[in-house]
């Protein structure tokens, strides 16, 4: 069964996705966006200027549900 699925999903994949951008396919599966990224070398801290003044932004509201998604996947990050 998991091959015959596999086999409808790069079919789609072929109808979908430009060929020169298949090489990449597995950076976007399910398993890899599902996950943080690993720490690298080159990652770098933000130094804020002194004296920088956080401004206030919008804060969009949520569903209970989106709330409750949101929370789950940071608790699995974590």
């Amino acid at each position: 069964m998991k091959k015959v699925e596999k086999d409808e999903d790069k079919e789609i994949l072929r109808k979908l996705v430009p060929r020169k951008f298949w090489k990449w396919k597995k950076i976007f599966g399910k398993r890899e966006s599902e996950r943080m990224p690993v720490q690298k070398a080159w990652d770098h801290a933000i130094e804020l200027k002194e004296g920088f003044m956080l401004r206030k932004g919008k804060v969009y509201s949520l569903s209970r549900e989106e709330r409750e998604e949101v929370q789950a996947f940071v608790e699995d990050q974590l």
